[in-house]
């Protein structure tokens, strides 16, 4: 019973109006936006669109493609579509989703796509790329690859000349340090190592590359104790060198204490250069040959290969990095290595004061003439009789004639020459020349 203002029996009708269910725009879930997508050419694309609309049993709603503004049919074999639809757990909503494959095998496959329900669409552009990112980074680390690959090709091929160029232009100079070789060459007296030594490593370290040697083919530790001619002729040197062959390894102090005369040879050269046969080196079962092997960092050992034989060859490249660094200057005279030491060796000349260097008063050496310095004797003085007296007088005159014709070669500058093309200038003297 409703009362209404006193009127009992009074009634009225309400009516509830429905909204239309099939007429809601459904919520787009994929995509949430437009999206812009750059696939490459001759690829394969998927679109997933995703809608979620109320359910009504008697809706039916369709998901549809569109192209360009323009519908997408079946008939189309480059387009593939899948549809799913499912439901909420209360059955109050409705979820439906699409997927478009697209081939894009030219360029009429890109464009703008669209899927279309109830007056709601969500769009794709698709839009090709100008360079696909991924080949281009792998071609990046391929150029990289190969550029690394060259470098290191180049760098095995030309190592030692690169260090060769590097320690000629800015290596450190040994000089004005009173030696007068650059290596002591120590051997064993066969005729196999005297052919080696004389006949390959002298003419190519000298001719070559000026460097100046000192030959041994005695044993330099007789008694495993370096002798005073050992250590006189070492320390003239900058660097030793010790051609290690079967005949070589076979002295005494090798086999018995080749150890301790290794410490004595690093105590009077600094890092000492081993040179081996490789036909020897590999057979060889030596003690000497393992002792080598486990001081590499305080000994330089150089293996002699068939291809060793060529000046270009690696052997002799890594012969001159383990010796001093050469250098030549124009228009010096002398050695420059000892030219500041006026070009002398107090240890070595007794009388070195006729070394000294005074200047070359003529630029161009030997040319001109000049005062007279070195003379004929003087004429005899005789005193007595008026024949004693003209016999003195013609033999004063006949040593004047001979001195005038030796003086057609100038020989009064002999003091100051210029020895610029002098390849050996030191005297040594021994307790017998004394």
């Amino acid at each position: 019973m409703l009362y209404l203002k006193g009127h009992r029996n009074s009634s009225f009708t309400i009516r509830l109006a429905m909204e239309d269910l099939c007429s809601v725009p459904p919520k787009v879930l994929f995509p949430s936006t437009n999206q812009t997508l750059e696939p490459a050419l001759g690829s394969q694309i998927t679109l997933n669109c995703t809608v979620r609309l109320p359910f009504d049993p008697h809706c039916n709603p369709v998901l549809r493609w569109m192209k360009d503004g323009h519908w997408l049919g079946n008939e189309s074999s480059q387009y593939t579509s899948e549809e799913n639809v499912w439901f909420h757990d209360n059955e109050t909503e409705k979820f439906m989703s699409s997927l478009l494959g697209v081939n894009l095998t030219s360029e009429e496959d890109y464009g703008v796509f669209a899927c279309s329900v109830r007056n709601t669409t969500a769009t794709f552009t698709l839009q090709r790329s100008e360079a696909a990112g991924h080949v281009s980074a792998v071609l990046a680390a391929i150029l990289v690859l190969v550029l690394l690959l060259l470098l290191a090709m180049i760098y095995v091929k030309c190592r030692l000349n690169m260090r060769l160029w590097y320690r000629d232009r800015y290596g450190e100079l040994e000089m004005n340090d009173g030696k007068l070789y650059d290596a002591y060459v120590s051997y064993a007296d066969s005729p196999d190592d005297r052919k080696f030594v004389n006949f390959i490593m002298k003419p190519q370290l000298e001719n070559r590359h000026g460097y100046k040697l000192f030959l041994d083919d005695k044993a330099i530790l007789p008694n495993s104790e370096p002798s005073a001619d050992l250590i006189m002729n070492v320390s003239r040197c900058r660097r030793l060198i010790v051609v290690l062959s079967y005949a070589y390894l076979e002295q005494d102090w090798c086999n018995n204490n080749f150890r301790e005369g290794l410490w004595r040879l690093l105590e009077l050269s600094q890092r000492p250069i081993f040179i081996a046969f490789e036909s020897q080196y590999r057979e060889i079962a030596h003690p000497a040959i393992n002792l080598l092997r486990q001081h590499k960092n305080a000994v330089t050992l150089l293996l002699w290969q068939a291809g060793s034989m060529s000046p270009s060859s690696d052997f002799w490249k890594e012969l001159c990095l383990a010796l001093p660094r050469k250098v030549s200057y124009q228009g010096i005279m002398g050695d420059p290595q000892t030219q500041l030491q006026e070009d002398k060796d107090p240890m070595l000349i007794l009388h070195s004061s006729y070394l000294e260097y005074r200047g070359d008063p003529h630029p161009e050496g030997d040319l001109g003439v000049r005062r007279s310095i070195l003379r004929g004797p003087p004429p005899p003085r005789v005193i007595g009789t008026d024949g004693s007296q003209a016999l003195a007088a013609g033999v004063m005159e006949e040593v004047q004639l001979e001195e005038s014709q030796r003086n057609e070669i100038d020989i009064s500058d002999l003091g100051s020459r210029n020895y610029e093309a002098r390849t050996d200038f030191y005297c040594l003297v021994t307790e017998d020349d004394i």
